[in-house]
């Protein structure tokens, strides 16, 4: 537990300061790196074991710092997609490339086109979803649903998941005022509410699969990079693409 605290105020801390900074290289450097080490713990969970498309894709994510990083993700992704289909190689393969690798190229893309404050919004509204579904689901889980939310994630809750996605859309819809009107910001606060909540269900069913706890060791008391930013890989997308049907 003591392991875990000092794990969450050194994250806290360091994305404060990355925050204050504000400096476009600063954050491509901390994307990138989060993304190299996240597919490096995705070969494993999707059992990869070709070497040569996680090189490929690492210096991808370095070179997005100074290259556009949508043009760099569709790169990727198709450079992949062509090097499994040319060499008939495992078409496992590309799924590093569109998880982490391509959210995270959108993600940066997302700050590049708003702001910090924008990005600030969007770690308000995952974390905020994950900490009231846990809270709402302790204290009310089955009292109003006998069914847990899902065989993939058993100690999740339909009173957890709802109560957590309503507060946290109501709240995210007022912060989000700072940035949009109210009804752009309530669409943005409940989508990308929703898509969190599936995005930690996606990198749990994939721990299943691979028979792990944990996507990897690397943050003490936490696990992997995967298993912290898994709700970002969905609702970092989600808030992108909202933002440019909006045409904001």
């Amino acid at each position: 537990m003591k392991e875990r605290l000092i794990t969450s105020i050194a994250l806290i801390v360091a994305l404060l300061i990355i925050g204050l900074i504000d400096n476009i290289y600063l954050t491509g450097l901390v994307i990138a790196v989060i993304a190299v080490v996240g597919m490096y713990e995705a070969k494993r969970l999707f059992k990869i074991d070709d070497e040569r498309v996680f090189y490929f894709l690492s210096f991808l994510a370095v070179l997005s710092i100074f290259i556009n990083p949508i043009f760099i993700a569709v790169v990727g992704v198709l450079a992949v997609s062509g090097y499994v289909a040319f060499y008939q190689k495992d078409i496992n393969l590309v799924s590093i490339s569109l998880y982490p690798f391509l959210p995270l190229m959108i993600l940066f893309d997302l700050y590049l086109k708003t702001s910090m404050g924008v990005i600030g919004w969007l770690i308000v509204i995952i974390a905020a979803t994950d900490s009231f579904a846990f809270l709402i689901g302790r204290n009310f889980a089955k009292q109003f649903f006998k069914e847990g939310f899902c065989a993939t994630s058993p100690n999740k809750s339909w009173e957890g998941v709802i109560g957590g996605v309503v507060r946290v859309t109501l709240i995210g819809s007022l912060i989000g005022l700072a940035f949009f009107d109210f009804i752009n910001s309530f669409v943005i606060s409940f989508g990308v509410s929703i898509a969190s909540v599936f995005g930690d269900l996606f990198e749990s069913y994939l721990k299943r699969k691979a028979n792990v706890k944990d996507s990897g060791n690397i943050l003490p008391g936490h696990g992997g990079v995967l298993d912290r930013i898994d709700g970002y890989l969905f609702g970092a997308p989600l808030m992108w693409a909202i933002i440019q049907a909006m045409g904001a």
